[in-house]
């Protein structure tokens, strides 16, 4: 890899923690109602997020939709077979039981994120257009309507927000 690649992928990671940073920082903003601060930095979240789209462009790591599936199947996999399984061990043994929790909610998720992939690269063309429901809770993410109560966390169908 050269430099100037290199550069473009750690200009992606830090505009795309930018992005998830300053929209943690709007929801808190909103949470203490300054609502005028929650909206610049959802605005400026945005705004990273087209950073770090063209940096992942420019180093041509957006390719074809099978191949991007591929891709994201393959991340979602690692996700949930080595990186959350290892992570939540990390946890229990320090006794954290917010991120043991976290971890596990997400280590979940990531393998139904890998399911839906993989139906879509089954047949991309025939994929439908429809609704998902994702709960704010967990990430848990269901096809055409939200589930009574989440599978993963248990959460009520009111923590789900349609995509």
């Amino acid at each position: 890899m050269s430099k100037t690649e290199k550069d473009l992928m750690d200009a992606f990671a830090g505009e795309s923690q930018a992005n998830r940073r300053y929209l943690a920082y709007s929801q808190r903003a909103e949470d203490e109602f300054l609502h005028g601060v929650a909206k610049l930095f959802r605005a400026i979240a945005e705004a990273e997020t087209i950073h770090a789209i063209k940096h992942l462009r420019t180093a041509d790591r957006v390719k074809s939709t099978k191949e991007n599936l591929e891709d994201a199947i393959a991340g979602e996999t690692h996700e949930f077979m080595n990186m959350y399984p290892e992570m939540i061990a990390h946890a229990k043994e320090e006794g954290n039981r917010a991120a043991e929790i976290g971890f596990d909610y997400a280590n979940k998720v990531e393998a139904i994120h890998a399911k839906l992939y993989k139906k879509a690269l089954a047949d991309p063309d025939k994929f439908p257009v429809q609704d998902y429901w994702i709960c704010k809770i967990c990430g848990y993410t269901a096809e055409k309507e939200a589930p009574g109560v989440c599978p993963v966390c248990g959460a009520n169908t009111k923590a789900f927000f349609k995509v």
